[in-house]
């Protein structure tokens, strides 16, 4: 075994990257830099009914947008599908293996009989010992491996520590199919020892194939990797993760308007911790991250959380990076077109000239484009609920009565602004907050915003002015 730590990351790509194999890769990313060492990316696409090429390529997205970078190239299982037959046949050369003859019935009935009798469903080793002379016609065999019988495997885990499967429970499983294609324990095995994997960190839903494989790496008498299996993330209700609580692909929340940053942060925590800290940069993540860290209970996984972290990383990000994102969201929204023409390359320098405002208050870029919606509005404005209320007689009176002073005022920046609005309040016997109301509601449709002062020089003296006109005429 290598002494230089070669983690993998081996998706089946039956399906987009979800959030358990994004952690999943995560994990492994981390502790093959953590210890200076390499990742692999293995695409697991012997299942070819069900593996598509959208799939594979929504995986590579999904790890490219999370930042996640493999060593090499990725390696297609299929693709080693001849070695794998090449290490079946050498099983069964060397009596480890056998062929079998069972029928898809038989198979069925000792299933039936193992249910009926209170054991766990499984082949019962008919073919174990016969003589292959006994076979049925027209039957093609598949191949068995020869597990053993008597006593224990055991595992010596990092993260579930000492496991022991009593090897009459573990059935002779079929390594390679009666049409000649390998099956996925048996190709896992040969994989990892021939791409030189010291570490599998994977989900604890593999530690029975955990046992399976490690009886392979002793018949082939070849050394086991380390395990660590990592126990699955439920929803905060502590249920299994459904798509109810989040268990969707990584492209929805990149959709969704979350930073890569902040999910990795989010998905760290999920069953690893370092003391108290919750909000990590990835250079920490990095540095502190080890198998010992991971914990054995499930994690939950927390919407909350995630929009929190999230708005955290949002203010701590420049202000063009955040335009660049947006800009590349675009495409995955609804209505993204529409808006992007709406927006214009004047409307995405305006967008970030308002950023340090918007930044403060949204929890997502979805959010975040939702509230500076305003700057590209045409008039007139169509306002919401909330903002309908604040335009009500009163908040035209106010509007009307404000208007002509804004009208005359000399400067518009945001200090002569703010203390022009004050003294009308202050001349009129209005609170700050009835006069910025009504003005917050005709300038942007909304009750909420960035500071209204900051509002007022975003849109400019001309496109202000034209709004609230639009209110109070």
């Amino acid at each position: 075994m290598s002494e230089k730590v070669i983690t993998r990351f081996a998706p089946s790509p039956t399906g987009y990257l979800h959030i358990g194999g994004a952690r999943t890769a995560l994990f492994n990313w981390l502790y093959a830099k953590h210890t200076g060492g390499r990742m692999l990316l293995r695409i697991e696409d012997t299942d070819q009914a069900r593996s598509t090429e959208g799939a594979i390529l929504a995986i590579l997205d999904g790890l490219r947008w999370l930042e996640l970078d493999w060593d090499g190239e990725p390696i297609y299982q299929l693709a080693r599908a001849e070695r794998h037959r090449e290490i079946a046949e050498q099983l069964l050369a060397e009596g480890k293996a056998y062929r079998c003859y069972a029928s898809a019935e038989e198979l069925q009935a000792m299933r039936e009989k193992a249910r009926a009798e209170g054991r766990a469903p499984g082949y019962d080793g008919t073919w174990r010992h016969r003589d292959p002379s006994e076979a049925p016609p027209g039957i093609e065999p598949a191949i068995r491996f020869k597990a053993p019988r008597e006593g224990e495997t055991i595992i010596e885990d990092r993260v579930q520590g000492r496991v022991v499967f009593a090897n009459k429970d573990l059935d002779d499983l079929v390594i390679l199919r009666s049409d000649g294609s390998p099956t996925y324990n048996l190709s896992v095995v040969v994989d990892d020892h021939d791409m030189g994997i010291t570490h599998v960190i994977r989900g604890d839903d593999h530690l029975t194939n955990a046992a399976r494989q490690t009886q392979i790496y002793k018949a082939l008498g070849w050394g086991t990797p380390v395990f660590a299996h990592v126990p699955l993330i439920h929803g905060p209700d502590g249920a299994k993760l459904s798509k109810r609580h989040g268990a969707l692909g990584v492209e929805a929340y990149r959709a969704m308007g979350y930073l890569p940053a902040a999910l990795r942060n989010h998905l760290v925590r999920l069953g690893w911790s370092h003391g108290d800290a919750e909000t990590m940069s990835t250079e920490e993540m990095v540095r502190w991250f080890d198998l010992d860290g991971i914990g054995r209970s499930a994690a939950r996984f927390d919407f909350a959380k995630l929009e929190n972290l999230n708005g955290h990383y949002l203010r701590a990000t420049a202000d063009a990076e955040i335009v660049g994102r947006l800009k590349a969201l675009l495409p995955e929204l609804p209505n993204g077109a529409a808006l992007a023409e709406r927006v214009g390359e004047k409307g995405w320098r305006k967008l970030k000239r308002a950023m340090p405002g918007l930044k403060e208050r949204a929890k997502t870029l979805v959010e975040l484009l939702d509230s500076a919606d305003y700057l590209f509005a045409k008039r007139p404005l169509e306002l919401d609920d909330q903002a309908n209320k604040l335009v009500d007689a009163a908040g035209r009176e106010t509007l009307s009565t404000l208007l002509p002073r804004l009208e005359a005022l000399p400067s518009w920046k945001p200090e002569a602004l703010e203390a022009e609005v004050r003294a009308f309040a202050g001349e009129t016997g209005r609170k700050l907050g009835k006069v910025a109301q009504p003005l917050r509601a005709a300038l942007t449709g909304k009750s909420t915003s960035p500071g209204i002062f900051d509002v007022l020089e975003m849109l400019g003296r001309e496109e202000s002015l034209a709004r609230i006109r639009d209110r109070v005429q």
